[in-house]
């Protein structure tokens, strides 16, 4: 819903401008404390890899195949998706648009794989942070939270800008050591949880009042600093918020979901999130399009105008209805097939799984479109392909572990 919000496309003077709600109402810079919830993904991550691993571990289950049927659960979606961009992308380029217009539309539609790359690595080094974590408990989290204060000094003190892509490391594996303290019972419950959610916001506040910090928790066109690309304190801090505002009701969310309807339609809406989060941006692209080539119908009206405002329900339930028959086509790649895999060797596994980490990275800071002659960037396609076949993974394959 917040990326379908943001955008804000439209028709001026006969020509579709792409213009961003959080540089023409900077107000809406303020909803992105609640519509940026990669915090709770890696927090809830945590929990789930701490919880598999565990149990890895006590049924002596070799760390390979853990990390394959984690791989493949996360990679099955991505890969088809990457697929169909490669042929939109050659079906456009021959049909004379421009590599501009691809890399434009792609890098839209792909920019939600970013977090992929990064949670991957986080997998990978599961092992390494989780036994920190038994051993050390929260003194793990400062650590990694006080290695992202100095690379954010480095960064805005001394101006090493480069030095500030370490915090995909720090900043999410910190927020990932939270999810282990959740799993150990160390976070939960309003006693346990306020005090870091407390904490949060005064950090938070304290950075945009006094230290400059973007208020904004994702990037806004035009701006020089973002708190996402690379993650800054900010993101660290919003996920001390986030993640002890949910925690503090944990005991009534769980109530709630003893009720045989919220617990159906979690179980249904999971089943099926990751194709969810894969395409939404897809149908976006494809409805925005559509609607520029039937001359811009849908898209007269000024964004952040009060008409504006009033349509977006309407806005929201065409994209919704648009996504609905990706689900049906795409769901089952996030399900599987129940086809086994043969076992990798973890050195494949991990060196597979970065291949195709650095493929996605670069797909969602740039998108698939190039000035060569077929109009998309084959080396980065064949990055992200050539790393999963390594790790053995593939979008019709289900990993199983015994």
């Amino acid at each position: 819903m917040g990326h379908w919000l943001i955008a804000a496309p439209h028709f001026r003077n006969g020509e579709i401008r792409l213009d961003h709600m959080l540089d023409i109402s900077p107000w809406t810079q303020w909803l992105t404390w609640g519509f940026q919830v990669m915090p709770v993904f890696f927090i809830v991550g945590g929990y789930s890899n701490a919880a598999s691993w565990t149990a890895a571990m006590r049924s002596n289950q070799p760390y390979g195949a853990w990390f394959s049927s984690r791989l493949q659960r996360l990679l099955g979606p991505v890969l088809v998706l990457v697929a169909a961009w490669t042929l939109l992308g050659l079906a456009a380029r021959l049909g004379g648009l421009s590599p501009a217009t691809i890399k434009i539309g792609s890098q839209a539609a792909l920019v939600p794989i970013w977090f992929l790359a990064v949670y991957i690595v986080v997998a990978v080094l599961v092992p390494a942070t989780h036994a920190a974590w038994r051993r050390f408990g929260f003194g793990s989290f400062w650590v990694l939270a006080g290695a992202a204060v100095l690379v954010d000094a480095a960064v805005f003190g001394a101006g090493l800008r480069a030095l500030g892509w370490a915090n995909y490391m720090f900043v999410w594996l910190a927020v990932h050591q939270l999810g282990y303290a959740w799993r150990d019972d160390r976070l939960g419950g309003p006693k346990k949880s306020l005090p870091w959610a407390f904490a949060g916001l005064a950090a938070l506040l304290y950075l945009m009042a006094v230290a400059n910090y973007p208020r904004s928790m994702v990037g806004v066109p035009g701006e020089e600093v973002s708190n996402t690309l690379p993650p800054t304190l900010a993101m660290l801090a919003l996920a001390a918020l986030q993640g002890g505002l949910l925690l503090s009701i944990e005991g009534p969310a769980r109530r709630w979901l003893q009720r045989t309807a919220p617990w159906t339609a979690t179980i249904l809406i999971n089943g099926m999130i990751m194709t969810v989060y894969m395409w939404h941006l897809t149908v976006l692209v494809l409805t925005v399009g559509a609607a520029t080539l039937l001359g811009g119908i849908g898209l007269g009206l000024e964004p952040g105008s009060a008409s504006w405002w009033a349509t977006r329900p309407i806005w929201m339930a065409c994209l919704a209805l648009g996504l609905v028959p990706f689900l049906g086509i795409f769901g089952r790649f996030e399900r599987g097939t129940g086809v086994r895999s043969a076992a990798r060797a973890t050195w494949r596994l991990v060196v597979g799984s970065l291949m195709v980490c650095g493929g996605m990275a670069l797909l969602a800071l740039s998108g698939i479109g190039s000035d060569g002659p077929l109009g998309i960037r084959v080396w980065v396609v064949g990055m992200a392909f050539a790393g999963a076949a390594l790790a053995g993974i593939g979008p019709a394959r289900r990993q199983e572990s015994g």
